[in-house]
């Protein structure tokens, strides 16, 4: 039986080879029959999706030195054509000035539906108006921002009374790892209502939280393998992998939507608690039950995750890992944290954070600074697809077709020494600042770390708030260093740019 097995998988392979092998001739003999056609000039072919499969734990390195070539370029794939660029007007004209022209479109949707479905992050049209409407309206409420700020530095402190701990017993600690979980707690509060605590040990919320990062990771891997859909017939490799992880990620957070609407269905609509988003989108669902859908619900609670967890801790880790490998700039960002708040020497940690402030926030240009010179270099969303949807030319002149896949790259945007100058490598959080120490904002189209145009991120004051309450609670009580100082730290290649294996450091107290 298994001989029987090994030999129909092996005519199968020959087959799709000998497949691939027809569309490579077919697409290259397509090409040289087009070179007649004056007006079209695609980009440079600069290698195949195969050398992305070879490369994909470092993929988007590989798409730096790729970039420091080609501005734009192509990589070859059997079905389909894939462009790259880095050019800052490329991505003005696809993000803004024909954003109609470019979206999300079926290629991703289908890449993407199992883990974020008919959420903001994955669809176009009249899903993606709803959502961005609500969305919208929900963080422009006072009620919402004066909710989320308490919930941001609650948990805070409760991290830094973990790093206190780790401290004073010179215990080394991975802070990745509590980022995430901290993050996780405040977006399940903010947004879902559910005290999650998963700081407070380990529980079902990590379990979770190790499933959707594998199942990121799989989604990722499609972009990068044309045979995905024969592994997901066949439920084989990362395929089989991603259908457990997408159950043990929808028993979750169906539990939580269902202990809500029980929660509503006990409560009258004056007592009920409404201040996270969740019980905002039931509201409106009362309104329009046939398509808010539990379905429904569940795809923009992931999406709200991806947007709220995954970016902001993945972030902050890098932010301090960079912190660490400059411990000058580590002193600076807190000797601002010292000066903006006036905070006394003995104030406890509770108390620091309870009465951090907006105003004292604000004011921390450096911290902010810092931040943005994190994401320049270690992008939330490393890599973002569009699809064509009719025959274009782009600003530098070349030809996207119909159907066509076009990646913008906010990674090896970040190094271009062309973008950012001869030291577009180095960390250097001035460049953000202006002479009296102001921040000074880059554009959108150059700085890509939260999109731009009519989808640029609705949560980019939010996620900066918080990151600068973490931030500055922890700055202020705690120096770092990296436990390994020779480690070499590596990227996780999934949707988001997580620190791969985490960050291990040792905290001091100042």
């Amino acid at each position: 039986m298994d001989m029987e097995f090994m030999s129909g998988l092996y005519r199968l392979i020959t087959v799709i080879i000998v497949l691939l092998v027809t569309i490579f001739v077919i697409k290259i003999l397509r090409r040289i029959w087009s070179k007649g056609d004056n007006k079209k000039l695609f980009p440079p072919m600069a290698g195949t999706i195969f050398h992305q499969l070879l490369n994909f734990s470092t993929v988007h390195d590989y798409h730096t030195k790729i970039s420091r070539k080609y501005k734009t370029f192509r990589l070859f794939t059997p079905f389909g054509n894939q462009t790259y660029t880095v050019d800052p007007e490329n991505i003005e004209y696809i993000l803004r000035t024909n954003f109609k022209n470019y979206g999300k479109g079926e290629y991703n949707y289908q890449n993407c539906k199992e883990l974020l479905g008919d959420g903001i992050f994955a669809v176009d049209g009249d899903k993606w108006r709803h959502q961005r409407k609500l969305a919208s309206y929900e963080f422009t409420t006072k009620v919402l921002r004066d909710f989320s700020g308490v919930v941001f530095k609650c948990n805070a402190a409760k991290l830094a009374q973990i790093v206190h701990r780790g401290a004073s017993s010179n215990q080394t600690l991975e802070i990745q790892d509590l980022f995430m979980r901290s993050t996780m707690d405040s977006i399940f509060n903010v947004g879902f209502g559910v005290e999650l605590d998963s700081l407070g040990g380990p529980d079902a919320g990590n379990t979770f939280t190790k499933a959707f990062d594998n199942s990121s990771e799989y989604i990722t891997r499609r972009y990068f393998n044309p045979f995905w859909k024969i592994m997901r017939l066949m439920n084989i490799g990362p395929e089989a992998e991603l259908k457990e992880g997408i159950k043990l990620v929808d028993d979750f957070v169906y539990k939580i939507i269902h202990a809500r609407m029980e929660h509503k269905s006990t409560q009258d609509s004056d007592s009920m608690k409404k201040e996270d988003i969740l019980s905002r989108f039931l509201v409106e669902r009362e309104k329009d039950p046939a398509n808010m859908t539990d379905k429904y619900l569940r795809d923009i609670i992931l999406n709200f995750l991806i947007a709220g967890k995954d970016t902001t801790a993945g972030t902050l880790s890098w932010f301090i890992y960079m912190l660490c490998k400059h411990p000058w700039i580590q002193d600076k960002v807190a000797q601002q944290v010292k000066e903006a708040t006036e905070a006394c020497k003995n104030t406890e940690i509770d108390e620091f954070a309870r009465n951090l402030t907006d105003k004292a926030l604000d004011g921390m240009h450096y911290l902010h600074a810092a931040l943005t010179e994190t994401l320049r270099l270690y992008p939330s969303v490393p890599l973002d697809a569009k699809v064509c949807f009719s025959d274009d030319t782009l600003p530098d002149g070349f030809t996207v077709e119909k159907g066509d896949i076009i990646f913008y790259q906010p990674y090896p945007m970040g190094r271009m020494k062309y973008i950012w100058g001869d030291d577009a490598e180095i960390f250097r959080p001035e460049r953000w600042l202006d002479d009296n120490g102001i921040f000074k904002p880059e554009s959108p189209f150059k700085f890509t770390a939260f999109q731009a145009g009519p989808r640029i991120c609705l949560g980019k004051d939010f996620a900066y708030r918080q990151m600068k309450i973490f931030a500055a609670v922890l700055l202020h009580f705690f120096s770092f260093k990296l436990s390994d100082e020779d480690k070499v730290v590596k990227y996780r290649t999934m949707i988001t740019l997580h620190i791969d294996q985490g960050l291990h450091i040792n905290a001091f107290h100042r």
